[in-house]
């Protein structure tokens, strides 16, 4: 995979630093449509394949991080389990800048001012490497799901809503 000259987002230089191979892909966001579904279409990749990042917390203000398709909707009472709470709630997008040092549409499950437990939803194994956000609207990065679960030292659980 080679490096073109890119924007250094937080998550780029943390994947350089550790030597994970991974390619940047670039988007248009002229046209507002920077919804995952939207971004899949526009990066010519299945939604299956591209997936969200989400951050909730707890009543005490713990936060995890959630990494499912951006086809799917988080199971919260499924991803409260896994992470051995009783109830989690998604954090305000106000502040989502000031805990992971991204904005929403472009927060990437590498590289946050801190490292949160990370859980990826398990359908990711069927993909074997996925495209998550990389830290900045209009780029993502496409990347084994091993590396980034070892970046983020992530776990894989079912947390999405499951359809039937």
């Amino acid at each position: 995979m080679a490096k073109a000259k890119h924007t250094k987002t937080n998550a780029i230089r943390l994947l350089e630093q550790q030597k994970i191979d991974f390619d940047v892909i670039e988007y248009e966001i002229g046209d507002g449509q920077v919804d995952g579904i939207s971004v899949a279409e526009k990066i010519g990749q299945p939604a299956a394949r591209v997936f969200k990042t989400l951050v909730a917390k707890t009543s005490t203000q713990k936060l995890f991080v959630f990494v499912i398709p951006v086809a799917e909707e988080l199971d919260l009472k499924a991803a409260a389990k896994v992470v051995g709470e009783k109830k989690i709630d998604m954090l305000a997008v106000k502040d989502l800048l000031g805990y992971t040092g991204y904005v929403r549409g472009g927060c990437s499950p590498v590289g946050m001012k801190k490292l949160y437990p990370t859980v990826i939803d398990v359908s990711a194994e069927q993909q074997g490497s996925i495209i998550v956000s990389a830290g900045k609207i209009g780029m993502q990065i496409h990347v084994q799901l091993a590396d980034l679960m070892q970046i983020t030292k992530a776990q894989l659980a079912q947390i999405t809503a499951t359809h039937d």
